[in-house]
């Protein structure tokens, strides 16, 4: 159980989620870090299985390091989102129970959900994860494209707020 959120702003990218960690009805920990930098300029939240997320983020970050140690440049937040799509596709049969959110600021910022089986979803605003119907449900109603960064960060507070506030397995606190 958890609650992730994301969206794009004027010149950036916001991330934000809960740190409820929970094994069925039991809260395993109060502080899980779910939000994961992958290069200075992207990074992923993740929703579902910790330790499946875990070994497929170590992955990202040495595939983005070789990849900048090979061509002296940054791998596209795009990059890592097909590269993360390929590797959840590669588990399609045993799929791990993930559900990931790329967001970063190459030319422009920009924002994929990728799900448990590879799909990419490229939109402005999401949300993953048990809480996410009553996060989005906020950001549905007050999402703009022309927010500034202020403004966005506000907004995805409020959203985990609202999800904490109605999803039993969201909760404790913000990162």
């Amino acid at each position: 159980g958890t609650t992730t959120v994301a969206l794009v702003c004027k010149g950036g990218v916001v991330l934000g989620a809960d740190t409820r960690v929970t094994t069925g009805y039991l809260i395993a920990h109060k502080r899980g870090k779910k939000i994961f930098q992958i290069t200075p300029r992207a990074a992923v939240t993740v929703a579902g299985v910790l330790a499946d997320a875990q070994a497929i983020v170590d992955s990202l970050r040495f595939s983005a390091r070789l990849y900048q140690l090979r061509y002296t440049r940054l791998m596209t937040t795009r990059a890592i989102a097909n590269l993360l799509s390929n590797l959840l596709f590669s588990y399609r049969l045993t799929p791990l129970i993930t559900e990931f959110i790329v967001g970063g600021f190459d030319d422009k910022p920009s924002l994929y959900r990728i799900d448990l089986f590879g799909s990419i979803t490229a939109d402005r605003y999401i949300s993953s994860g048990s809480g996410s119907p009553i996060a989005l449900g906020v950001l549905e109603s007050e999402y703009k494209s022309d927010m500034d960064l202020d403004s966005a960060i506000r907004l995805v507070v409020k959203s985990l707020m609202a999800s904490l506030s109605r999803d039993a397995a969201s909760g404790n606190w913000i990162d």
